[in-house]
């Protein structure tokens, strides 16, 4: 087979991938454009978020008010000309899904429904009963399936970045039904493969978010911005990490310790309490605090022995039978069908058992608002990218937002970006090729010979970050979590690989997609030992403090020979200085 060149390679096939191959086959017919999934795109992540998309659309609500609402929620760590195209450009993104046809829930005069959202101080989420993601996902494949200049390339697992002359080539990957290593052509590449959550043991992530275009870049010289702030989220199923979505509380879901005691009303959630109608949709009720805040809080109730002891570990309970069968079934019917499948639960008469579990890395790709990384021709949206909109803490439903508005971004840089590039080099393309055949060659006929597996080093790698690097974290903790990493990757060098066939080899993937999460591990343990304050996400026993005047900058994780290099770059203020968090109003 000869290699196949396009004029914009995609890599990922999720909500921001598609986003962007449709906004070029729209905007720009005579480019070639190529999207490349390690899976068919409807099993990308982006399918099973539920909660909805943020976007201003009523009349009391502003641009202002979802960005300030954003920048405090980020704890003053988001890029704010960043967050102002994110609120501007959202509106006209929402409203052109719903003539792609994703079927918005409406109200009963036929406008669009909105929720409420932790850390909003309006209900501004748009939402598709609670099976957002699904809805927006089908929306885009189905559109995408319009434009005869859009190719696929389904189930093909990318190995590698080419990159000659300062500037992409391409890419090597692997074709998963043959087994076959191919070399793919473009003159711009835009990386759109989503999170890196598996590298924790208990995440709501599927199991294909293992940071793969986080360390492409990162292996090809990009840094990794904000990598130490990694999103806890508060209500996940316990055993399995299936996310109990955040609508379920927007409407007005409660969380109970042991004592059947509404916990959060000790703590300071950064926002003022209104006790006497909680469940009202316009007040600001505890349940919908900051993500980070309500984790933490969490592991203060566990400390005091005030959680219940399960046999997948320690819980509390979401309590939503007061809300009525009709409101469940109508509003988060998929969050009654999930309670009752995975832990035996009907909501409607009983609590749900929920937990923190890791849901969303704030930190990616370094990019600017354009989308373009650090390597011309290189381009990142959505959850792999850190653009930065989020900060040290992402606001629930901005996400969904930011993988259309900034998947479109990164289109219309690429397209800019092709109409003046030169030809891609198909000598180096095959040199490539050839080099990543051999390597993939070599390694199935001798990676027998190591004590370690891939499932044994993947667990130690999920524990090493647990316990190092968690909800809370101290230096200690944090450099046995380096040197443990540096241990497993030299490990890994000789890891056992049992399974020689070509088709469908999940152990070769599993290898690769191994050597990725290190990579993606390593930047997260290193970041973190270095940013000696506390901030969202972040929390650093030892340093308990936020502090502006050393780190009101983004980390940038460099990879090197050895250790990654960590610089720092300033954060972007545009109209609202640093302040306490706060949500809603006194």
């Amino acid at each position: 087979m000869d290699v196949p060149v396009h004029d914009v390679l995609i890599v990922g096939g999720g909500g921001a991938g598609l986003r962007a191959a449709i906004a070029i086959a729209e905007e720009n017919p005579e480019i070639t454009v190529a999207v490349i999934s390690k899976v068919y795109p409807m099993r990308s992540h982006t399918v099973a978020a539920e909660g909805g998309a943020a976007a201003v659309i009523k009349g009391n609500d502003s641009l202002d008010d979802h960005a300030y609402d954003t920048i405090s929620g980020s704890d003053w760590l988001a890029d704010q000309d960043a967050v102002e195209v994110l609120v501007s450009e959202a509106p006209g993104e929402m409203i052109q899904m719903e003539h792609w046809g994703c079927p918005w829930s409406r109200e009963p005069e036929g406008e669009v429904a909105v929720r409420p959202f932790g850390g909003m101080q309006t209900e501004r989420t748009w939402y598709a009963a609670d099976k957002t993601g699904f809805h927006m996902l089908h929306t885009l494949f189905q559109t995408s399936l319009k434009f005869d200049s859009i190719v696929r390339y389904d189930e093909w697992f990318v190995t590698g970045l080419v990159v000659e002359d300062g500037r992409p080539q391409g890419v090597t990957a692997i074709e998963l039904k043959s087994g076959e290593v191919h070399a793919i052509g473009a003159k711009a590449v835009i990386l759109c493969t989503g999170g890196a959550g598996r590298v924790y043991p208990f995440t709501t992530n599927s199991a294909i978010k293992t940071g793969d275009g986080m360390a492409l870049a990162y292996r090809a010289g990009v840094p990794l911005k904000d990598m130490e702030f990694v999103q806890y989220h508060p209500t996940g199923l316990p055993g399995t990490g299936i996310l109990i979505t955040e609508a379920a509380r927007g409407e007005g879901g409660i969380l109970v310790n042991r004592d059947g005691y509404r916990y959060l009303q000790d703590y300071d959630l950064g926002e003022p309490l209104d006790l006497d109608d909680p469940l009202h949709p316009q007040k600001r009720t505890m349940e919908l605090g900051p993500r980070d805040r309500l984790s933490q809080a969490f592991i203060h109730e566990r400390a005091q022995g005030r959680t219940i002891d399960g046999p997948h570990g320690d819980y509390v309970n979401l309590d939503l039978t007061h809300l009525g069968e009709r409101t469940i079934t109508r509003k988060i019917p998929m969050v009654r069908e999930l309670a009752v499948r995975y832990v035996g639960v009907d909501p409607v008469t009983e609590p749900i058992p929920v937990r923190t579990v890791v849901h969303y890395m704030m930190g990616g790709i370094d990019t600017d608002v354009e989308a373009r990384t650090l390597l011309p021709g290189l381009f990142a949206a959505g959850e792999c990218a850190c653009v930065s909109v989020n900060g040290a803490n992402r606001l629930g439903s901005n996400s969904l937002t930011e993988l259309l508005v900034y998947g479109r971004r990164a289109a219309r840089s690429a397209a800019q970006f092709v109409g003046e590039a030169p030809d891609v080099s198909l000598a180096t393309l095959r040199t490539e090729q050839e080099a990543a055949r051999q390597r993939i060659s070599d390694w199935l006929s001798t990676g027998s010979s190591g004590d370690d597996t891939v499932a044994g080093l993947r667990s130690i790698l999920n524990d090493t970050l647990e316990e190092g690097a968690g909800i809370f974290r101290d230096e200690s903790s944090l450099q046995r979590a380096c040197d443990g990493i540096r241990d497993l990757k030299q490990r890994f060098e000789k890891v056992r690989l049992t399974d020689t066939s070509a088709t469908f080899n999940y152990e070769l993937t599993a290898a690769l997609e191994l050597e990725n999460m290190l990579d993606v591990g390593e930047a997260i343990a290193h970041s973190a030992l270095a940013r000696t304050e506390s901030r969202g996400s972040h929390q650093r026993t030892d340093h308990p403090e936020r502090d502006d005047e050393r780190f009101l900058n983004h980390s940038l994780a460099y990879q090197t020979d050895r250790e990654p290099r960590i610089d720092y770059r300033d954060v972007v203020i545009t109209r609202w200085p640093p302040g306490k968090r706060t949500y809603g109003t006194d």
